[in-house]
């Protein structure tokens, strides 16, 4: 009896966590992150610059608790150039966490500041609808064309602002990056 009622109990608080959230993301502050053009006061979206390359996904991870979940529900970590080809980004072993990316090679191909600048942590903004379903669909090993603009967004008293370089670290150095296209080129290859 009492396993039954723990597990019960258990049931509901998952159900009640699950429906919060549901309904936290489909209020209006939500739209960004749903594709939709921003509507909540204090909210605008900046087009620093055009955007696009082919990338090799390393890896990605979703996001609905943090502050920028608003805008982008998803980060990818990417190599591209050199480093996306499978040989070497099968190599490459990742940690993604609250919005930071760690990696490493036993062997870098190439001398370190030029590794930098070929792996990435993305802040992934969809455009419409359409591009929030298909940012979930990648998998590590993906190689894919994504085309858009590098983006600053404002939130009242946030300020969320696109690196405008490859090869950054630390807080800023990440892309924060308004999708409009996404075309697989490669499944799984690594």
């Amino acid at each position: 009896m009492r396993n039954t009622m723990h597990k019960r109990l258990m049931i509901g608080l998952c159900a009640a966590l699950w429906f919060g959230q549901a309904s936290a993301s489909n209020s209006i502050e939500y739209n960004i992150a749903r594709g939709l053009a921003p509507e909540a006061k204090g909210q605008s979206i900046s087009v620093l610059k055009p955007f696009y390359g082919d990338f090799r996904i390393l890896g990605s991870k979703q996001y609905q608790h943090d502050e920028q979940a608003k805008f982008s529900p998803i980060d990818y970590a990417v190599s591209w150039g050199l480093f996306a080809h499978p040989d070497i980004a099968s190599q490459i072993k990742i940690n993604q966490y609250d919005r930071y990316l760690n990696w490493s090679m036993r062997t870098v191909p190439v001398p370190p500041a030029q590794a930098l600048k070929l792996v990435s942590n993305m802040h992934i903004i969809p455009a419409s609808p359409e591009i929030a379903k298909q940012i979930t669909q990648v998998k590590r090993g993906d190689l894919v064309r994504l085309k858009g603009d590098l983006v600053e967004i404002k939130d009242n008293n946030l300020v969320w602002t696109s690196s405008l370089s490859p090869g950054g670290v630390g807080d800023g150095a990440c892309e924060v990056f308004r999708v409009n296209s996404i075309q697989w080129i490669e499944r799984e290859k690594i």
